[in-house]
């Protein structure tokens, strides 16, 4: 009786190795996955070093302020000095801006500088958008203030609180030409975004990035 393999054994071992082969192929595929997702953890870790160091376009806004470009115009009443500028396009805030921002709206009595919240600057946006300004400029009375200019003012009025938001960049005290008081006050209130205050008499409105309050 022969001894060499029939047709049915050659197509049974032929399935064997196809098998085999299929099982190997799915070991390299699923090892193939694992390193990419190695690679794209890897390369995740290093965009996120990369963030963590300055840049001159730096830090992203929140996704509900990620689209579109943002403008600001400044006008300090105490120094005369002005601003046109955009300060952030898309999520990106615009480290050259800021800085011009921070210099305009600094301390006018002692010229200390001091970052101006972010968060401060997009609702200006948002109030400027509310009250359809077009090119018109914030006329700013106050915006950081150093401790030692708001202990003086403390203690010359009791309408300056001492541990007031201005001293960490988060107020600012505000008129807009051409566009009534108590019309800006209003779109003020409107954003339910921090407190306002409404100063008849000295002519500005406050804005800051605290609770929401008013006054």
């Amino acid at each position: 009786m022969s001894n060499a393999p029939t047709r049915r054994q050659f197509v049974r071992g032929g399935l064997a190795l196809a098998q085999t082969g299929l099982a190997l192929a799915q070991n390299g595929l699923a090892l193939a996955q694992n390193g990419l997702a190695l690679a794209q953890n890897g390369l995740a870790l290093a965009l996120g070093v990369g963030v963590s160091r300055p840049a001159r376009a730096s830090m992203q806004a929140p996704a509900e302020r990620a689209d579109g470009i943002a403008r600001l115009a400044f006008l300090n009443t105490h120094t005369g000095e002005s601003l046109d500028v955009v300060y952030r396009e898309g999520p990106r805030y615009l480290t050259d801006a800021l800085g011009e921002i921070d210099r305009v709206l600094r301390d006018h009595r002692s010229g200390d500088v001091h970052e101006i919240d972010r968060a401060l600057l997009d609702q200006l946006a948002r109030l400027r958008a509310l009250l359809d300004a077009g090119q018109r400029p914030f006329h700013v009375i106050s915006g950081y203030r150093s401790p030692r200019t708001n202990a003086m003012l403390s203690a010359r009025s009791s309408g300056v609180a001492t541990r007031s938001l201005h001293l960490q960049g988060r107020a600012i005290d505000i008129r807009m030409p051409g566009v009534a008081l108590g019309t800006v006050h209003r779109a003020a209130l409107s954003m339910q975004a921090g407190g306002v205050g409404y100063y008849a008499r000295s002519d500005f409105v406050h804005v800051d990035t605290g609770r929401v309050r008013r006054w």
